[in-house]
């Protein structure tokens, strides 16, 4: 296929994966014995799951946070965040939070769909917005949040494959983790969980298992 029919192939399988059932994720997933607070009040919050034409098929756009952080340094994540009085809900705070991170127009952002919510360590639930960049973007880092914006290719985050569970201390325990990394980039956590999500969802519109 030409690059053109390729990237025509993904977007449809993206668009046909958002009618296939499947449940909230956390990051407990992997951890059934972590016992999570009774009566626990999760903050609302939207990422942006874009992906843009790149070279041989889609790409989907993640950023390195700034290793000055507090919360996160240095970590592998979509552009969004919290939920602002001023959203409407959390698809437009992932488009916000785009903008402002990457410099990203909501204007040339296609909406596809949401995907189900996924439950952090930290108190978030997330609802990740799963979207097209209809024309070429430059991205533009907010110096005090974003240390890089780079792309990885659908083939790669959309292949179970590449996907493996490891694990590190958390609290005095163990806590496992999915990830998928990507050249210099470790891809884990609440973002690998999300994708691995959608990929699932991806290739079991296909019936594959």
């Amino acid at each position: 296929m030409t690059t053109l029919e390729v990237i025509a192939d993904q977007t449809e399988r993206l668009r046909r994966a958002l009618g296939v059932a499947a449940g909230p994720s956390s990051d407990f997933d992997l951890n059934p014995v972590v016992a999570l607070p009774e009566g626990r009040k999760l903050r609302p919050a939207g990422v942006l799951v874009a992906f843009q034409p790149g070279r041989d098929g889609l790409d989907l756009l993640l950023t390195k946070r700034s290793s000055h952080l507090k919360h996160h340094p240095g970590q592998i994540a979509f552009p969004g965040g919290k939920v602002d009085r001023g959203d409407a809900d959390e698809t437009a705070a992932a488009l916000r939070e785009a903008h402002e991170e990457v410099g990203l127009d909501p204007d040339t952002v296609e909406v596809l769909g949401t995907l189900p919510a996924h439950e952090t360590v930290t108190g978030f639930s997330i609802t990740p917005v799963l979207a097209l960049i209809r024309v070429p973007f430059t991205p533009v880092p907010e110096p005090g949040e974003v240390e890089e914006v780079f792309t990885t290719p659908f083939s790669h985050v959309m292949d179970r494959a590449y996907y493996t569970v490891q694990g590190r201390r958390w609290r005095g325990q163990r806590r496992l983790y999915y990830a998928v990394p990507y050249g210099p980039y470790y891809i884990w956590g609440a973002t690998a969980r999300m994708l691995r999500g959608l990929a699932e969802r991806v290739n079991a519109e296909r019936g594959e298992t």
